[in-house]
């Protein structure tokens, strides 16, 4: 959830060559049972698919956006003894897998699966087989580090040899586990009208027919996509690995996986890392965190950039006059994440420069840009599943203007509506943030069994809060909350950064190695 990063197509100029945009594993991808001033030049018309190559530079944050879960306690064992975890089940972990094998073109993995029920109830057959890859090098004496995607709908397994890139020094202390949480990778949710309508977008508002047509692929099965079934998914998984306490280090949706793992299963749980936070709570089906946001992130890129008149003057005169602010919200998210500055060329066009055109009456570059980035075409879901991403969000909140996902349909938009007319929506007007994807695509989607949270309490080991303050996608806001519920807590705040912090900032990664090494 809280993530717009769209993963890279074929035809992007800065596409790698690179496995997650397929799927490592082999097997189908549907579960079964489940059938400024003017020294700023003025805007040119905007190169055909820059913004695409924008969606395409994501992908190095889209690598980075899972959770990333260290399982093992951090303590003084000398360098060449083993974990107690790790010593119990190093040797039967890759094994224990079904159809386990040597992970193609990843060495030093085994690849398999682990089976889930469908519904943990019994009502509904079907078993899900959820993707799984362990490393197979000895001597991690820190225990297991599990690394869990976000979205939701990102994989697992077909983004490690991109996270080996990343975090591969920790293979010395660590040894690494991928998995494909339901619904995504190995058993993807595929609603191909949804998928081309909005991508991995939480804020492109999709039609009734392509919800429709969703809720036909899913079937019943809809009900078995939240939240705490995938909590229950990674507490099979520490049990096949034999791991006794894990800590978790999650990023965006990744964060609220990790932080509702640690409220349902606290004695599992050694410490927490959470990198762009989404509250405990869920992160509000209004997004109004986000929209309230948006001028201090427009104005901290104007005061760098020297550019010489108000951009939230501007962005507000836009969404007034031409309705324009479900488009520009999605530009805007995107546009934080990749480039905190806004600062634009060479990928894309300033987004300072394209709302200074349109408020003075040009608007073609904006709404352009904003064509380009929205939609899904060239995403797979085995890449991003829509599907899953729209089933989970919708089942998982807690404060929709209609009341919980069981609420029937008749009346769900004119609430909406009420809400969002009566929540401050900073530059943005009730439009926009009714109708951003979220509250849109939710109002539109049928009654679903709710997901089972742990009863709000404390984070009680602990944590670490990684925030960019510049992030649109999972406002600082959001991480000062949850830090408020983390008595042993500590929140660090990177100055100019967007969303995903590790990996892409040096503090960042610096706070990270400090909580992770100390001793607990």
């Amino acid at each position: 959830m809280w993530h717009t990063a769209q993963p890279c197509t074929p035809q992007s100029t800065l596409t790698w060559d690179r496995p997650e945009c397929g799927n490592l594993l082999p097997g189908g991808s549907r579960p079964s049972g489940v059938s400024g001033d003017d020294s700023v030049p003025r805007a040119r018309r905007p190169r055909t698919g820059t913004w695409r190559v924008v969606l395409a530079a994501l992908c190095v944050v889209t690598a980075l956006a899972g959770a990333l879960v260290w399982s093992g306690r951090l303590d003084t064992t000398p360098p060449d003894t083993l974990h107690p975890d790790v010593a119990a089940s190093a040797a039967a972990d890759p094994t224990r897998l079904d159809a386990a094998a040597p992970c193609p073109g990843v060495i030093g993995f085994t690849c398999g699966f682990m089976s889930v029920p469908l519904d943990r109830g019994g009502r509904v057959p079907g078993t899900l087989r959820l993707g799984v890859a362990v490393s197979t090098r000895d001597g991690a004496r820190r225990g297991t580090l599990l690394l869990l995607t976000g979205g939701p709908g990102q994989p697992g397994v077909s983004l490690v040899p991109r996270m080996l890139d990343r975090i591969g020094y920790l293979l010395d202390d660590y040894r690494l586990v991928m998995i494909d949480q339901r619904g995504t990778g190995s058993t993807a949710i595929d609603c191909p009208r949804l998928q081309a309508e909005v991508g991995s977008s939480d804020i492109t508002p999709a039609s009734p027919q392509a919800i429709s047509e969703c809720v036909d692929v899913l079937g019943p099965a809809r009900d078995f996509y939240t939240t705490g079934d995938t909590v229950a998914d990674l507490d099979d998984l520490r049990r096949t690995l034999g791991v006794t306490r894990w800590t978790l280090d999650g990023v965006s949706y990744g964060s609220f996986v990790a932080a509702q793992y640690a409220l349902t299963h606290p004695a599992q749980v050694e410490r927490l890392v959470l990198d762009s936070v989404v509250p405990l709570d869920g992160g509000g089906t209004l997004y109004e965190a986000a929209l309230q946001r948006t001028p201090f992130v427009l104005r901290q890129a104007c005061q760098e950039q020297s550019c010489g008149f108000d951009p939230v003057a501007a962005l507000t005169d836009v969404v007034r006059r031409h309705d324009l602010g479900v488009g520009v919200f999605d530009l805007l998210v995107t546009a934080s994440i990749v480039d905190p500055g806004l600062k634009g060329p060479p990928a894309y066009e300033p987004v300072l420069r394209l709302l200074r055109d349109a408020a003075d009456g040009d608007l073609g570059p904006l709404t352009e840009a904003i064509a380009e980035q929205q939609g899904g075409a060239g995403t797979p879901a085995t890449a991003y599943s829509a599907g899953l991403h729209l089933a989970t969000l919708c089942a998982d909140l807690t404060d929709a203007p209609w009341g919980d996902s069981t609420a029937p349909p008749a009346g769900r938009s004119a609430k909406l509506a009420e809400a969002a007319a009566r929540v401050d929506t900073g530059p943005y007007d009730a439009r926009t943030a009714a109708g951003q994807g979220i509250a849109h695509n939710c109002a539109l989607w049928p009654p679903t069994r709710p997901n089972v949270r742990p009863s709000l309490g404390q984070l009680t080991m602990p944590v670490l809060l990684l925030a960019g303050d510049r992030d649109l996608s999972t406002p600082l806001v959001w991480a000062q909350a949850t830090a408020e519920q983390a008595p042993r807590g500590r929140l660090a705040v990177i100055a100019g950064m967007g969303h995903s912090i590790q990996g892409r900032h040096p503090e960042g990664d610096a706070a990270v190695r400090a909580f992770l090494l100390e001793p607990v």
